[in-house]
C-alpha cells in the first residue's frame, strides 16, 4: 500500500504543476503586456519562430518585460554606486541636484551580468556640424 501511495504522490505533484501551468496560460489571455503582441510577433517571426497561439506570444512578452526590468534595476544600482562614489570624493562641494544620470557604462555593466556584451563607440564632435549630412552642413 505504501508503494502505491508513493507512486501517486509524484503524479499528484505533476498534476498540480500541470493545473498551475494551465491556469497561468489561461490568465495570459486576459493580460495585456507592456510590450505589444505585434512587436513580439515581429521579432519572433524575424528569428524564424511562428506560433498562432497568443498565449505563447504573451509569455515571451512577459519574460522580455522581466528581463528589461531586471537590467534596468541593476543599471540603477550601478548608477547609484557611481554617483555616491563621486559625492564621497567631493565632500566639500554639496550637490543640490540629486537626479540620477544613467550612463551607457551603467547599462553595459548591468547587461554584462546577463551575458550581453555591449561595445559602444566613443563619439567625438570637433565642430557643431560633425555628424550631419554633407548637404545639411552647407546650409
Amino acid at each position: 500500500m505504501n508503494a502505491q501511495s508513493s507512486q501517486q504522490q509524484p503524479n499528484d505533484g505533476r498534476h498540480d504543476d500541470d493545473a498551475a501551468l494551465t491556469d497561468f496560460l489561461a490568465s495570459l489571455m486576459d493580460y495585456t503586456p507592456t510590450i505589444p503582441d505585434e512587436l513580439v510577433e515581429h521579432y519572433l517571426a524575424k528569428s524564424g519562430f511562428q506560433c498562432p497561439d497568443v498565449r505563447l506570444t504573451r509569455l515571451v512578452a512577459v519574460a522580455t518585460q522581466k528581463f528589461i526590468a531586471d537590467v534596468a534595476t541593476d543599471a540603477l544600482q550601478y548608477c547609484k554606486a557611481r554617483q555616491s562614489a563621486v559625492v564621497k570624493d567631493k565632500r566639500d562641494k554639496q550637490q543640490k541636484d540629486k537626479r540620477l544620470i544613467l550612463t551607457m557604462e551603467d547599462l553595459s555593466k548591468a547587461l554584462q551580468e546577463y551575458g550581453v556584451n555591449v561595445k559602444h563607440q566613443d563619439y567625438f564632435a570637433d565642430s557643431p556640424s560633425a555628424g550631419l549630412d554633407p548637404v545639411a552642413r552647407d546650409e
